[in-house]
């Protein structure tokens, strides 16, 4: 596993974490497999996973994540990696790195939710709690959490550049028609609330087929919530999106703001993939049909 110019193998893993965590020394390690590309998994032990970013941005997220999650401990009603501790540049690895708290179960992406319906329901509580989390001091949606729940206009730009993109893969004319609606849309005027910013199945964990926790809080931040409601149409269909969107309560235009991120999030991210990641790829054409040919 290897970022640019980084070499990440268990090695390397192993004698980090001796020399900074020696209380787990002893514990077996051994890698985990993932579609993500921005960060190398370890498993420690039983009860661990070690968290490598492969880039210095992905280090910056690890970081802010050490330092936010323990705000939501005993608030939220699905798991979520709890940190356990922060790790530091050293033998030649060159960013900080983060030991977390092992969830049982697979991604959404490997082992996808068959109980979809209560799975909606749930994640649509979840994210009612997370909102109602004491924000002081938590970081503006903006460039630190990639700008997930900042207003969409100021995303417009890489929107259009992205769809000149993407002409060979969908009806750009009908994308451009969805993300002019959620442009057109009433921006969200109140105080920011707590949003995770990149709710993709991959960041969903199941247990028996139904949703039991989230995953990677890199993009965490204090915005509009309505970037959490793009699950809508990158997790959800048919029956289980209309149970998401009757159980998250939220009003019009915050839906069509939500259709506008669930694209966003696709048509940049399908470009940046699509010979890098087929996975990731699959799952931005899949959002970027859903959102096209469905409504709020």
């Amino acid at each position: 596993m290897s970022g640019p110019g980084v070499s990440i193998d268990l090695a390397l893993v192993s004698r980090l974490v001796a020399g900074q965590f020696p209380e787990w020394a002893d514990l077996p390690l051994r890698p985990v497999a993932s579609a993500g590309t921005d960060n190398a998994l370890f498993r420690l032990g039983d009860e661990l996973v070690v968290r490598l970013p492969r880039a210095d941005w992905a280090a910056a997220m690890v970081a802010k994540e050490q330092r936010w999650l323990p705000r939501f401990s005993g608030r939220l009603p699905l798991d979520y990696p709890e940190p356990m501790g922060l790790g530091a540049p050293a033998l030649g690895y060159p960013w900080t790195w983060g030991v977390y708290q092992w969830l049982e179960g697979r991604d959404a992406l490997a082992d996808p939710v068959t109980d979809d319906i209560t799975s909606a329901r749930s994640l649509a509580g979840f994210l009612a709690r997370m909102c109602g989390v004491d924000t002081l001091g938590g970081p503006a949606a903006g460039e630190a959490n990639n700008y997930r729940g900042v207003a969409l206009r100021r995303l417009d730009r890489r929107v259009r550049e992205a769809l000149a993109q993407l002409e060979a893969d969908i009806d750009t004319s009908a994308a451009a028609g969805v993300w002019q609606d959620a442009l057109d849309a009433a921006e969200w005027d109140q105080p920011g609330v707590w949003v995770h910013g990149d709710l993709l199945p991959g960041n969903l964990l199941v247990r028996n087929g139904t949703l039991a926790g989230v995953l990677d809080f890199g993009t965490v931040g204090v915005g509009d919530p309505a970037v959490d409601l793009m699950a809508a149409w990158t997790v959800f269909g048919g029956g289980a999106r209309e149970a998401f969107i009757a159980a998250a309560g939220a009003d019009h235009e915050a839906w069509r703001r939500a259709r506008g991120w669930a694209l966003y999030g696709a048509a940049v991210a399908l470009p940046y993939y699509r010979d890098s990641n087929p996975v990731l790829a699959a799952t931005s054409r899949r959002t970027l049909g859903e959102v096209i040919s469905g409504t709020v």
